[in-house]
């Protein structure tokens, strides 16, 4: 591999020497290229390993991730074909326009997302964009926080997996879901005032909340007379564009396997290493998490296994480095959620943004968390709940319990926002209803 060391240190010294207008060119067009030429050169030379990475990205993919995720994106599809999503959109618009300055469509991918996770909330934003059910920016909003690890990634796989501490698992999923409302909170102010879609002035002017859900049940009869597909037709398009988007996710799988990998083989991964250590002790971590943080910023499982496994470093710091790991989600997840939109005219910049601040938010709630909840972490497993003693052991047992865990998660969700609706339409009802009498009486 001393082929590609070689050649990136050339790469180096060459946008040194070129002009400045001319470096453009090269980090757009010169460097993708020389990228792919040494990854190829590099599995010439590592035949074995690349096929190894390769077979245990496909294993995690078949396994866990098309069985878990399928039914959930063809149900989801089913549910827009049939004007369902419209429905909620319209009952539930008091709770996300004012919170996070998106349509009420988004309860439901926001629903999906925290309750399934990865990149169903991705898939979701960009079905909502490519039918013209909220505006780019809204979009972009919306995927900002909703497309996040799962509940049963992080109480199972991460840990019990992988730190061998169930009760962790509050701690990680707490800071997660804290930092990714934060997240859409801080996103409702992003491009404020500017391009907005057609619902929301709907919403200003003609909503009554006296009539909400007599309006959501007109959205749904004429979502469906717009979409026109008899049912048959709507679960086979939805089964064949699931199908489609999962084969896509299983191909990122393996391909950033084998380029981890490389970079592995290649010694890059120890420069880069020491770079994210000297961070590292700045922020006060222990150094020795710096594989785990450059894993981590390719692929989310590798990063929080690697902290799993670092015996000197304490259960604090493995929290705040695989709080951060999920949060940030990978280079892996950013290029499946970059694909997944691109059909769309959304932007993968404000996405990959918010995901930093998400990653930052993240460790910062897990330390404030680490105070009050220490002790939870070192209760006897025997006094933690069921479901967060789930162990990932991949399997039919795994994908059927991670099913039913996010369908009841996604449930529960739901219900809640809809309870808020209600509150708040009700609140709005009796303003209106003071306004009214207070008027009555002037005249």
């Amino acid at each position: 591999m001393s082929i590609m060391i070689i050649l990136l240190v050339f790469l180096f010294l060459l946008l040194l020497l070129i002009p400045f207008s001319f470096r453009k060119n090269v980090l757009l067009f010169y460097l993708p290229a020389l990228i792919a030429v040494l990854l190829t050169i590099g599995m010439v030379q590592h035949p074995k390993e690349a096929f190894e990475a390769s077979l245990g990205g496909l294993a995690v993919w078949w396994n866990i991730v098309f069985p878990a995720l399928l039914p959930f994106f063809v149900f989801a599809q089913v549910l827009i074909g049939l004007g369902v999503v419209h429905f909620l959109g319209v009952l539930l618009e008091p709770v996300m326009r004012p919170v996070f300055n998106v349509p009420g469509e988004g309860s439901f991918v926001m629903a999906m997302g925290l309750a399934s996770g990865f990149p169903l909330g991705a898939v979701l934003a960009g079905k909502l964009r490519q039918k013209n059910m909220c505006s780019k920016t809204e979009a972009e909003r919306l995927l900002s926080f909703v497309n996040t690890a799962d509940p049963l990634f992080m109480f199972g796989a991460v840990a019990v997996g992988m730190l061998h501490s169930p009760q962790t698992g509050l701690i990680i999923a707490l800071a997660h879901y804290l930092s990714a409302i934060t997240v859409g909170l801080a996103m409702r102010f992003y491009r404020k005032g500017l391009d907005q879609s057609k619902n929301k002035r709907e919403y200003i002017k003609k909503r009554q909340p006296q009539k909400l859900f007599s309006q959501a049940l007109s959205a749904l009869v004429k979502a469906r007379q717009e979409d026109g597909r008899p049912f048959g037709q709507i679960l086979g398009d939805a089964v064949r564009d699931s199908m489609n988007t999962l084969m896509l996710i299983g191909g990122f799988i393996m391909l950033f396997s084998v380029i981890i990998t490389m970079l592995q083989l290649a010694g890059i991964a120890g420069f880069f290493t020491s770079m994210i250590a000297n961070i590292l002790k700045i922020v006060n971590l222990d150094q020795t998490l710096a594989p785990a943080f450059f894993s981590g910023l390719l692929e989310i499982d590798l990063g929080c296994q690697l902290a799993g496994i670092l015996e000197k470093v304490s259960i604090g710091e493995k929290l705040i480095a695989v709080s951060a790991i999920i949060a940030w989600s990978g280079l892996s997840v950013h290029a499946q959620v970059a694909s997944i939109i691109s059909p769309t005219d959304m932007s993968i910049v404000p996405y990959s943004l918010a995901r930093i601040l998400h990653a930052c938010l993240a460790a910062f709630y897990c330390m404030l968390l680490l105070g009050p909840l220490r002790m939870v972490v070192l209760l006897d497993d025997a006094n933690i709940p069921v479901f967060m003693q789930a162990t990932p052991t991949g399997g039919a047992t795994y994908w059927y319990e991670r099913l039913l865990f996010s369908s009841s998660r996604f449930l529960f969700i739901l219900f809640c926002l809809f309870l808020i609706s209600l509150a708040v339409t009700l609140c709005r009802s009796r303003q209106n209803n003071r306004k009214g009498r207070i008027l009555t009486r002037f005249r």
